[in-house]
């Protein structure tokens, strides 16, 4: 009679105890041979049989339902064939109409479509029994996970840019990898800017050889950039079932740099990405100035780009073509008066500006920080609290620690809070700075520049760009607009 081996395990213990699958399909197969059973094939897996569709499960049952010559399953005990009521009435119904007959060799009985009430009382028996056991098992990992929450740990693998790691008194923590970190870093910084889709960004990590940290490093994919630029836990936040709780684990990035991600992700800043290859500088930057539609671009004899309105809705009688290198030209102008007027004493007194211009949100500023020192304060004495209330036994231990736990999540997020303000504060006048210095050399870049880098000069200094016929307006941003003492709006082409 030809038989089917099933071997499974799903924890690390259980191979340690000798219930390994080799040690499995030894018994079996010794049990098969003493039985005078052909063994003609054998399925190991380690999984848990829990909620999880069992994959692996369903091939065993495929196999036996297209292999009618096969009536036997060999299994060490009930509890590797099932761990739930639906694995054990499938095999119960092939038991019934396919003829199969299952023996269970450690437990010591087997049961066949003639199966005595006696037999089939220890199988039920049995599968409820496995399933308390796994009920038992996921209450334990439930009361471990909310351990881990309590003391501020990761509950599984590291994200990618961190490893897991022993610490030197046996502990299990996560690191900053040294190898993928500074990348992951990158990805932020790139993705803030607007500038660059995921694509872009992949495309840009494989070249720099960014890989997973699986046990099989592959390039990263498009999804997995996405859901790296989602996850809070760069910046000191681990979200788990859809709650946010703080970690212990060194932050990688600010949270400043992901929200404006988040911004990006919004579409508050998002520029509208080099579709393509065409190396067009205002692709969906420009607007018609009389029906609002969008400017597009078109390539002529391989080397000429002129621009018109799409005219979706059929305002215009006829198409105005504007070349691309006429449009260059009121830019070029205006980047020009800006480079002559900003000197970098220009650039200090602009700031000292700002300062005065900024003072009002300085003291909003200070008022919200005052605020959050409150709300900091007033969690601080509810903990206090609850631990007297705790030690005293008016509050049992679930409810404390389900308590401290809320209270440490409040007071980590009011801290990133607090943090926010204050680094916002410190690096507003250097991050203004900088930028008068990008746009003092702004003539030279744009010159100088590919059309895609024009394009990111165009969409970092103007807004509001519209193509009235053949005269290109266009708006400053702040505070670029403060460098030119003049109206803000510049036009190029004549009609």
């Amino acid at each position: 009679m030809k038989a089917v081996i099933l071997a499974r395990v799903s924890t690390t213990r259980q191979e340690e105890e000798g219930h390994s699958l080799p040690a499995q399909i030894r018994r079996l197969q010794e049990y098969a041979k003493r039985k005078d059973f052909e063994i003609a094939e054998t399925f190991s897996f380690s999984e848990s049989a829990g909620g999880k569709i069992r994959k692996k499960f369903e091939e065993v049952m495929n196999y036996l339902k297209t292999h009618k010559d096969v009536k036997v399953l060999l299994c060490e005990n009930v509890d590797r064939a099932t761990r739930n009521f639906k694995d054990a009435v499938d095999l119960d119904e092939m038991r019934k109409n396919e003829g199969l007959e299952i023996h269970f060799v450690q437990d010591g009985f087997f049961i066949n479509k003639n199966a005595s009430g006696n037999q089939m009382f220890m199988w039920e028996a049995k599968v409820f029994i496995a399933k308390q056991y796994l009920n038992r098992l996921s209450d334990d990992v439930k009361r471990s996970n909310e351990q881990k929450l309590q003391n501020k740990q990761w509950i599984g693998k590291a994200p990618i840019g961190y490893i897991n790691v022993l610490a030197p008194n046996g502990d299990k923590d996560i690191m900053p990898d040294p190898l993928r970190s500074h990348l992951v870093v990158k990805i932020f910084e790139m993705y803030a800017t607007g500038s660059y889709s995921t694509q872009k960004i992949k495309e840009e990590m494989d070249k720099l050889g960014l890989k997973s940290n699986m046990a099989d490093p592959k390039p990263l994919s498009k999804s997995q950039i996405f859901h790296t630029l989602n996850n809070p836990f760069y910046y000191g936040v681990m979200r788990v079932n859809g709650q946010l709780y703080p970690h212990r684990y060194q932050p990688i990035i600010s949270q400043i740099l992901f929200n404006r991600v988040r911004d990006v992700f919004k579409g508050y800043k998002k520029q509208p990405y080099r579709y393509g290859c065409k190396p067009f500088v205002f692709r969906a930057l420009l607007k018609c100035a009389e029906c609002g539609c969008l400017i597009s671009g078109e390539e002529k004899k391989g080397q000429y780009i002129y621009y018109s309105c799409s005219n979706y809705k059929k305002v215009h009688k006829q198409r105005i073509y504007v070349k691309e290198k006429d449009l260059f030209l009121p830019i070029q102008k205006v980047f020009k008066k800006i480079e002559n007027k900003l000197s970098d004493q220009r650039i200090k007194d602009l700031i000292e500006d700002l300062k005065k211009t900024e003072k009002s949100k300085t003291v909003f500023s200070t008022v919200s920080l005052e605020s959050l020192r409150k709300d900091y304060d007033l969690y601080a004495e509810r903990r206090s609290n609850a631990f007297d209330k705790y030690m005293d036994g008016e509050l049992a231990k679930d409810i404390y620690e389900k308590k401290m736990l809320e209270y440490d999540t409040k007071q980590a997020n009011i801290t990133t809070e607090m943090k926010n303000y204050q680094e916002a504060d410190a690096e507003f006048y250097i991050t203004i700075s900088l930028l008068l210095g990008l746009a003092q050399r702004a003539y030279n870049l744009f010159e100088s520049s590919e059309p895609h880098e024009k394009r990111a000069i165009v969409n970092f200094l103007l807004q509001n760009c519209k193509l009235d016929g053949k005269n290109l307006k266009f708006e400053l941003k702040t505070p670029f607009n403060r460098v030119l003492q003049a109206n803000s709006s510049y036009s190029g082409l004549p009609r």
